[in-house]
């Protein structure tokens, strides 16, 4: 099984960073393959609205010069995701946002990618708002009907300068349960698959409340 990890911190090896290390440690104690993706150095472009991938159904997004296309397959092709963000004003960091934007709605697009894969969301802050970005993160797997794996408190660490989280005991331990959940749901999926039947996917119902 594979687990593929985005770091949305600017900060390569910064307190974000080191939180998905933990949950992937505990993955890899369970035989669970996992990659972290920086995501928050580059440039990556928010979605235009054009509708291309509606229109075409291709599993891509129109805009081509950045890795959105690339990373998007590396979900599609993995067992579970792991989104990770700093709190940059109560909200994720930008960069993290552009790219969650366009690969889950292509996703959403094409059939559902993402639909039943385990999903986790965790995030490092300073002092406040990671509630705030702890539940945006989590929009993005609700609404693509993933699996979310829980942990014993709400995934977030604290620390300012980089490897600080790793004095936040409390916030160790909370990735490491999370961790250990998250190989125990990728298991049930995996032994589950071809013994408990799926429910049948259903098509999307749009209601505008304007006329």
């Amino acid at each position: 099984m594979k687990v593929v990890a985005f770091n949305g911190s600017p900060r390569q090896k910064g307190n974000t960073y080191h939180a998905i290390r933990i949950v992937a440690d505990e993955l890899e104690k369970e035989g669970v393959a996992t990659e972290i993706i920086h995501v928050g150095e580059k440039t990556i472009k928010g979605c235009i609205a054009c509708g291309y991938c509606s229109r075409h159904k291709n599993e891509t997004c129109v805009t081509k010069d950045d890795e959105v296309n690339g990373w998007l397959q590396q979900m599609k092709n993995a067992d579970g995701i792991i989104l990770g963000s700093p709190v940059h004003f109560s909200g994720i960091g930008g960069t993290m946002k552009s790219f969650l934007d366009r690969a889950f709605f292509v996703s959403s697009v094409n059939g559902g990618l993402f639909r039943h894969k385990v999903g986790a969301s965790v995030v490092a802050v300073r002092r406040s708002g990671g509630i705030s970005v702890f539940n945006q993160l989590n929009h993005f797997i609700n609404y693509a009907e993933m699996i979310m794996p829980t942990s014993n408190y709400w995934n977030i660490i604290h620390g300012l300068k980089p490897g600080e989280a790793l004095q936040d005991e409390e916030g160790i331990q909370i990735m490491r349960v999370l961790g250990k959940n998250m190989a125990w749901a990728l298991n049930l999926v995996k032994n589950g698959k071809g013994t408990v039947k799926e429910p049948e996917q259903e098509g999307k119902i749009f209601t505008n409340f304007v006329r």
